[in-house]
């Protein structure tokens, strides 16, 4: 059985806010050996002084972009930029955020999100004496399908990928491709008890305690595909002006 539910009391971060002690506090000693806790990365980026005036919205996607993936410019007269962000993730905005932020301020993502789980993870075990692994989550669009969900973008102490290959299916069928990402399962599941505007930024899920392991575990980091190995590396505008260049230059040459 998979149990998830949300930690209440946790009180409003601000920067400098000890994580560990004020989940521990919330949790009241109710987790156990092989507990995943699913940590809202807003309140990962608020202890760590993730904090910028709204006014730098712009600026600050444009420096938490490594490359442009597509841009599109929508009916109010903004443009909505889809782009890979400095961690590897392809995002909106660069995963820059401006809800459930202080008036004026807006968010960036955790400097190194792996790092912040490993340093909740490892401060909950020596704290509790449990053996919790730590998902730090966002959420995020979506290619091909509207609305959103959350995602896994640190992980500590949680195999991220449940390798299948090698195996067999139901019918005896060898299992070539099959790997389910359980950091993005498990996150997505913590979000239906977290919601949005509840003031819950963490849950627990208990029951794959299979799941939980060394803190060296790899992070989330290893979830994001190499370029390439990315077959959608750019948005069908972007790609056909590249190719429709490429195709010119080469005439120019000729």
């Amino acid at each position: 059985m998979l149990q998830v539910w949300p930690l209440d009391g946790i009180p409003e971060i601000t920067p400098g806010t000890d994580l560990v002690t004020v989940i521990a506090d919330a949790a009241a000693g109710g987790l156990a050996d092989g507990d995943i806790l699913v940590v809202t990365s807003k309140i990962v980026s608020k202890a760590e002084g993730r904090i910028v005036p709204a006014d730098d919205r712009e600026d600050a996607i444009t420096a938490e972009t490594v490359r442009i993936v597509a841009t599109r410019q929508t009916p109010n007269g903004g443009t909505t930029r889809i782009v890979q962000n400095r961690l590897g993730m392809v995002s909106a905005a660069a995963g820059v955020d401006a809800s459930n932020t202080p008036h004026g301020t807006i968010l960036l993502l955790p400097e190194d999100p792996d790092l912040s789980a490993r340093l909740i993870a490892a401060g909950l075990r020596e704290r509790l004496g449990v053996e919790v692994g730590v998902l730090v989550s966002d959420t995020l669009g979506r290619a091909w399908r509207d609305g959103q969900t959350d995602h896994a973008i640190g992980a500590a102490g949680v195999h991220v990928f449940e390798d299948l290959r090698g195996g067999t299916d139901a019918e005896g069928r060898p299992l070539v491709v099959t790997m389910p990402c359980v950091a993005d399962e498990l996150a997505g599941a913590a979000d239906l008890v977290k919601g949005k505007a509840g003031r819950r930024p963490v849950a627990v899920v208990r029951g794959r305690p299979d799941l939980v392991g060394s803190l060296d575990l790899p992070g989330a980091r290893s979830i994001v595909r190499p370029l390439e190995r990315d077959m959608f590396r750019l948005g069908a505008d972007e790609a056909y002006a590249e190719g429709f260049a490429a195709g010119a230059a080469s005439v120019a040459d000729d």
